[in-house]
């Protein structure tokens, strides 16, 4: 089997149902759908679809990365990729490209685009993951597929970064397991957005955490990627990346910069 796609839920209503919409119909096959849900009580899985390629896990879990967590080892695809419920893929070519991407390139982490529903607008992200890029904005697990054994050879994601355990472990495959990383260029998922690392609530916590691992990973580079960060007024772009009205023309202007640049 080429792909799993998990799903984490708990009481996610229609949504749910949307996603895995999304992956049976989906022109590849080959392929598995893991529900990892942590005891819904909204009827939103007994609205599933039947189909054999849906394998549903019920265990109560203590938040949405240690449901990723036990997702992963039920997991039965070569690579994997976490959709959370309303995110759906782009189109239903999406896993026939990547299964043609991967038969032509080799990679342990293949890295698409990421349409963002709220605001409109595209992520297109740089073919070259450098250090600048990894300390600002690496793709969002809605847009990578990982090679399984990344996952599965330890705990994927700790349990003591509350936000943003996904990050970390991207950096963690990145700088010490030295995963080989290829984007494809086209677009991979339809993210819905307002996540719970997105809550204002949380946004202090992301920050910190966000320092913790960078400064694990980069060391005295962060020091450099920080004061970079304040000259081109990193406020700003935030503000113009989250507006709907000009989300689009930014992230256009940051992918033609990534073109020009040859990054």
């Amino acid at each position: 089997m080429l792909f799993s796609v998990i799903t984490v839920t708990l009481n996610a209503g229609a949504e749910l149902k949307k996603t895995v919409h999304s992956v049976l119909t989906q022109d590849f096959k080959d392929l598995e759908i893991i529900i990892k849900d942590g005891g819904s009580t909204d009827g939103s899985i007994l609205e599933l679809p039947v189909s054999d390629k849906i394998k549903l896990v019920r265990k109560k879990d203590r938040s949405i990365y240690d449901g990723m967590n036990e997702a992963v080892k039920e997991a039965q695809g070569e690579y994997i990729i976490f959709l959370n419920a309303g995110d759906r893929f782009a189109s239903g070519e999406v896993l026939e490209k990547t299964a043609q991407f991967m038969s032509e390139h080799r990679a342990d982490i293949y890295y698409g685009n990421l349409y963002r529903r709220e605001q409109d607008s595209t992520d297109v992200y740089p073919d070259k993951l450098t250090d600048r890029v990894c300390y600002g904005n690496v793709p969002c697990h809605q847009a990578c597929f990982y090679k399984a054994e990344l996952l599965k050879k330890e705990t994927p994601f700790d349990l003591s970064y509350k936000i943003r355990a996904d990050y970390e472990h991207f950096l963690r495959c990145v700088y010490r397991d030295g995963a080989r990383t290829i984007h494809m260029p086209f677009t991979v998922s339809d993210y819905e957005g307002g996540g719970f690392s997105e809550d204002e609530i949380n946004r202090k916590r992301s920050a910190y955490e966000h320092r913790l691992i960078t400064k694990k990973y980069l060391g005295n580079k962060v020091y450099r990627y920080r004061l970079l960060m304040i000259l081109t007024l990193q406020p700003l772009r935030e503000l113009l990346a989250g507006s709907r009205t000009f989300s689009g023309l930014y992230h256009k202007l940051k992918a033609f910069i990534y073109r020009i640049s040859g990054r």
